[in-house]
């Protein structure tokens, strides 16, 4: 069944109708978390949160890697296409670099360390979180890519960016 409100939209609109998508999404993603944390903690929503990540990005990765035509070992390639369609993409502001067998992928800008901060509360500790999604995104795209962090809250090394990933491409 076609939805006739979508058919009569603009590209503009429909553009801006993907970013509403994406910021609700975010925001269901952070209003739950922070009902956790409120009620059992930090530690517990994390729990949550990394099993939550471990199930979604498999299948955010595979409706990509499907949707962009990508064979089962797409290499960095394949990656690259499919970080720019994640739906992070379409709310943070972030670069990938390539260097060699290595993509570099870092968020310059992120939404929900920043919403954090405006709400004067600490920043979501992401990097096991982030652990568990970049790794798991990077091999449903192709299996002989790892992922590790180069920077991540809390393991901050790199003050010019919220996060920074490192994935290479072995064998």
């Amino acid at each position: 069944m076609k939805n006739e409100a979508l058919q009569a939209l603009s590209r503009e609109q429909l553009e801006q109708l993907i970013q509403l998508y994406c910021k609700n999404w975010l925001a269901m993603d952070g209003v739950w978390f922070q009902s956790v944390e409120k009620k059992f903690g930090m530690d517990e929503a994390m729990e949550h949160d990394i099993r939550i990540w471990s199930q979604f990005t498999v299948i955010e990765a595979k409706r990509i890697k499907e949707f962009l035509g990508l064979p089962d070992r797409a290499g960095l390639e394949g990656l690259e296409q499919a970080l720019k369609l994640r739906l992070y993409a379409n709310i943070n502001r972030d670069e990938i670099l390539r260097e060699g067998n290595r993509l570099i992928y870092r968020t310059l800008d992120c939404r929900v360390q920043t919403a954090r901060s405006r709400k004067g509360m600490e920043w979501h500790p992401c990097k096991p979180v982030g652990e568990t999604e970049y790794s798991g995104f990077a091999k449903v795209i192709d299996d002989r890519i790892t992922c590790r962090a180069l920077s991540c809250y809390p393991s901050v090394t790199d003050a010019s960016c919220a996060c920074s990933w490192e994935f290479t491409l072995n064998g």
